[in-house]
């Protein structure tokens, strides 16, 4: 039979006494072979598309509930008693995969245990394939000139002549990427690393609902790549969009500020951050209508904090101007980068304004490069002088 304890009258708790009662906490063995294979149960759950049965009936209480735009998660439209349905997936960022692995695995590594520097639980040396760093001068930002700069990069972008998928035809993106790996070393002093600038390709269909990744330098992913297909379809949003919904949005920058504002209330550090975000989320591996992209830099611009960075670095190592804004939550500066010439996205590039965390100023913690964008007519296929096989790692 269960027993009911005898309720004791309230005392203050002994915060000493307990600490004398419990055991430390442990510092977790977590070796860089374990870390890998959960990255690798990660992506294989990706893989099978495992999907949750289960209604969701929470609440939104974020501040974009009262707009009727849903929060991250949720679904435009969805009303009792219709049945719920799963939202439409952005191709996935198997860099910033990796690194929650990393973050969920690890976290008593990154953080530091009470195990001292010898702790068994600090790897003896960084994830394979990664090497340390890029440290550059941190360029100050300037809002002077960064309304005649993004007039001359929304022209640019109007006036670009981009492919038109038709019925059945795949958007295709080639990028040149570069993600932060932490590392804590046996001397307990954080590092920071970063994956070797690689290759990955990314096919999505029009609607949103079929794809396919190709980054084969992450060990997680096959080389022939993994599905991104969504058979079961889902709402389009602003953080799960498709080719077709981008059409839908308005081109207008006033327009477009207040949707972005209202769908990511409550969202990141920030309304002004997590607008930023998001437009750069929208730009970094898709293709975009013309007349959508200039829009967006036009709203961009009028995001508070919005700077224009006289020289920055892709990771192809292309230079050119961009568009940029400081986290202020981190530290972290993420610079949009344009053609000096032409004016047209060539990249991003996100770099450590402060030292936090053991990340010092001037770190850069990400790099992408466009390489390519076109319309093919099917999944793994490229475009023409690109060839069939995978691409190098």
């Amino acid at each position: 039979m269960i027993r009911t304890p005898r309720r004791r009258r309230e005392e203050p708790l002994d915060h000493a006494e307990l600490t004398r009662l419990l055991p430390a906490p442990g510092d977790p063995e977590l070796s860089s072979d374990r870390l890998n294979r959960l990255e690798e149960h990660l992506m294989t759950e990706i893989r099978n598309r495992t999907s949750d049965t289960a209604p969701d009936t929470s609440t939104d209480t974020s501040p974009g509930a009262s707009t009727g735009a849903p929060p991250a998660g949720a679904h435009a439209g969805d009303r009792a008693p219709r049945p719920v349905r799963r939202p439409g997936r952005r191709p996935v960022l198997v860099g910033a995969a990796a690194a929650l692995v990393l973050a969920a695995a690890g976290v008593a590594g990154l953080a530091g245990g009470s195990g001292g520097p010898a702790s068994s639980g600090r790897a003896v040396a960084p994830p394979a394939g990664a090497v340390p760093a890029p440290v550059v001068q941190v360029v100050r930002g300037t809002t002077a000139g960064l309304a005649g700069a993004v007039a001359d990069i929304s022209g640019a972008a109007a006036r670009a002549e981009l492919p038109e998928p038709g019925p059945g035809q795949f958007l295709y993106v080639r990028s040149e990427v570069s993600w932060l790996v932490s590392w804590e070393g046996a001397d307990g002093k954080n590092r920071s690393y970063v994956d070797t600038i690689h290759p990955r390709e990314v096919w999505m269909s029009p609607d949103g609902d079929k794809g396919w990744l190709m980054e084969p330098y992450k060990k997680a992913v096959d080389r022939d790549g993994i599905t991104l297909d969504d058979p079961e379809g889902g709402e389009r949003t602003l953080n799960s969009p498709s080719y077709d919904y981008l059409r839908t949005l308005p081109t207008d920058p006033n327009l477009l500020l207040k949707k972005i504002y209202d769908e990511t209330g409550g969202m990141g550090n920030g309304p002004d951050q997590q607008a930023f975000s998001t437009i750069g989320d929208l730009l970094r591996e898709q293709v975009v209508p013309p007349k959508l992209a200039a829009g967006l830099y036009r709203a961009a611009a009028r995001i508070p904090g919005v700077v224009l960075v006289d020289d920055s670095v892709d990771a192809a190592g292309r230079h050119g101007v961009a568009i940029a804004r400081t986290d202020e939550a981190d530290g972290g500066r993420t610079e949009w980068i344009f053609d000096r010439e032409t004016y047209t996205y060539l990249g991003e590039r996100t770099v450590q304004t402060r030292d936090v965390e053991g990340i010092k100023a001037g770190t850069v913690k990400g790099h992408t490069a466009v390489t390519d964008r076109a319309v093919v007519d099917a999944v793994k296929q490229r475009p023409a002088g690109l060839g069939d096989g995978p691409p190098s790692a």
